[in-house]
């Protein structure tokens, strides 16, 4: 496995990042993942569109997105797999030890690893801890993940793959990499990104293809929506089929599977595409 960081392409077991560095220490780095079939990106274009606005909400550089994408192509290159997680990194660089950032420049990492498809549905669990919607890193897709990684443990205990948040007001925002959705009334429905979801670019994009709606929905939706499904780079659209002890037979219900066969269709015939 080949690695890039700061400006070359290091094997794996040769690849280094300073212990000083900003993105270790405190958190103070954003990231994309992009998904890659057989050496291709998907929406690489959007996803670093949105790299560039969370650099700029954290008080980051710009990001050189002419050396991202040479550096992407070329992890992809050195790397040959069918389907992989392309994981490009941006740092605020070697710093003191604390919040303060230093003036040595900023640090990329682009990596690559190897993954498999999705199941059509999976289950996923609510957690009593909330999103706070008024954050300072409320929208931006910071490496401050570790409130991700408590979440997804609990709901890895309890047999599902995702696990959803509420806001700090009980409106349903998010799960820990994924967007939500839910069918009422037959009709799609998402939260708005004012409810402190994170703008997912899959997320976007079905709203764009499938007509969903932006709604400010509360947390028990979930226990009457008709059907529900996720978004993510990774997943596409994932139906799900349980939430907490409920279950929902047959997902992924009709108007999922619609959205999830729209998405195939768009998604294959333009691998880069924008948003209106």
């Amino acid at each position: 496995m080949k690695l890039w960081v700061n400006g070359g392409l290091y094997d794996a077991a040769e690849a280094r990042v300073s212990v000083l560095d900003h993105g270790l220490t405190v958190g103070d780095g954003v990231f994309e993942t992009v998904k890659a079939e057989r050496g291709e990106t998907f929406a690489l274009t959007l996803h670093l569109e949105r790299l560039t606005r969370s650099a700029r909400g954290l008080g980051l550089p710009d990001p050189d997105l002419d050396e991202i994408r040479r550096a992407c192509a070329a992890v992809l290159e050195a790397n040959p797999m069918e389907l992989g997680r392309l994981r490009i990194t941006y740092t605020g660089g070697i710093s003191p030890l604390g919040s303060e950032r230093g003036d040595a420049g900023t640090g990329l990492v682009v990596a690559l690893g190897e993954t498999g498809r999705r199941p059509d549905a999976t289950a996923v669990v609510t957690v009593p801890w909330t999103r706070n919607e008024r954050s300072a890193l409320t929208g931006l897709k910071t490496t401050s993940y570790a409130e991700n990684v408590v979440a997804l443990a609990r709901a890895r205990e309890q047999g599902a793959s995702e696990a959803l948040f509420a806001n700090t007001v009980g409106r349903l925002c998010e799960g820990t990499g994924s967007n939500v959705f839910v069918v009422l009334d037959g009709r799609i429905h998402t939260p708005p990104v004012s409810s402190g979801c994170l703008a997912g670019i899959t997320r976007a994009l079905a709203v764009e293809w499938t007509g969903a709606e932006e709604t400010d929905l509360p947390l028990d939706v979930l226990d009457s929506a008709e059907e529900i499904f996720l978004t993510s780079t990774l997943r596409d659209i994932q139906a799900v089929h349980r939430v907490d002890g409920r279950e929902l037979p047959g997902a992924p219900g009709p108007v999922t599977a619609k959205a999830m066969r729209v998405f195939d269709e768009r998604a294959a015939a333009d691998r880069d595409p924008g948003l209106a």
